[in-house]
């Protein structure tokens, strides 16, 4: 990754501030449908941002009028379950999942089926005001199979999700937002800019302690409530080792900005 922007075939990768990555997805011409290989080199830029101790935040976004349209359907037409069940596609999916840097996702457009759960996936959700969401697999036969089923209801609640998944319907950012399943709808010309800018406040942040932070967060979401308050305690014990904690603490008393060190 360059300091201006390096071509990548299916993804773009940038820096465009201290501290941030931005991914674009880049098949506009298929809507930026997850084909394999583009989860696969997504995949391989989030493992340099996660290597990259300078890198405190990735955004991802999708170039032309959409995010994510969906699934790869000529994969699923040509191979059938395989193409579902593909160990290595499985595995993309859960190492995005298990990316321990915060994600905010800058939905530009579409974001449909696979493209809405890859946008669940990450920690922020922002969207343009033009933006539109659907889980569609319903209208080809299918429903959504790559956590939608489980990440939405955990959002929107068991009724909106049930209304979604069973009917397709498109839903705008404007409901998107009253639902909950974003967290801001923007206008348009305002979207990179303020994905890039909670991404900075994300990035000036200690990049040793959000992880813990996501962690914690993400533990309300898979945990009863008691393990998950043990889960959060056991991650600020955790959390207590690193200089960071330390330094927050000292910053704090000598009333000084911090100096964090991403360790």
């Amino acid at each position: 990754m360059s300091g201006t922007q390096a071509q990548d075939d299916l993804i773009t990768a940038s820096r465009p501030a201290p501290g941030i990555v931005q991914l674009n997805l880049n098949r506009p011409d298929k809507l930026n449908a997850l084909s394999k290989a583009l989860l696969a080199q997504l995949l391989d830029h989030l493992h340099k941002a996660s290597a990259d101790d300078g890198i405190g935040c990735v955004v991802i976004t999708g170039n032309g009028r959409a995010f994510a349209a969906g699934a790869d359907i000529s994969d699923m037409l040509e191979r059938g379950v395989a193409s579902y069940v593909d160990t290595d596609r499985l595995g993309v999916w859960a190492a995005i999942e298990a990316f321990s840097k915060p994600l905010v996702a800058a939905v530009n457009g579409y974001a449909l089926g696979g493209g809405l759960e890859l946008a669940l996936l990450c920690d922020v959700i922002v969207a343009s005001k033009t933006a539109q969401f659907a889980t569609p697999e319903i209208k080809i036969g299918s429903f959504p199979g790559d956590g939608g089923t489980q990440r939405l209801p955990r959002l929107v609640g068991k009724s909106f999700a049930m209304q979604m998944v069973l009917t397709g319907m498109m839903v705008s950012a404007e409901l998107a937002e009253r639902k909950g399943l974003i967290s801001e709808a923007v206008e348009p010309d305002e979207l990179l800019p303020r994905a890039l800018e909670i991404a900075s406040e994300i990035a000036r942040m200690s990049s040793a302690i959000t992880p813990y932070a996501k962690r914690a967060v993400n533990a309300a979401f898979e945990l009863p409530l008691g393990q998950g308050i043990e889960e959060e305690r056991r991650l600020t014990v955790e959390a207590f080792a690193t200089e960071d904690r330390v330094e927050g603490l000292r910053a704090f008393k000598e009333k000084r900005p911090p100096q964090f060190k991403g360790r």
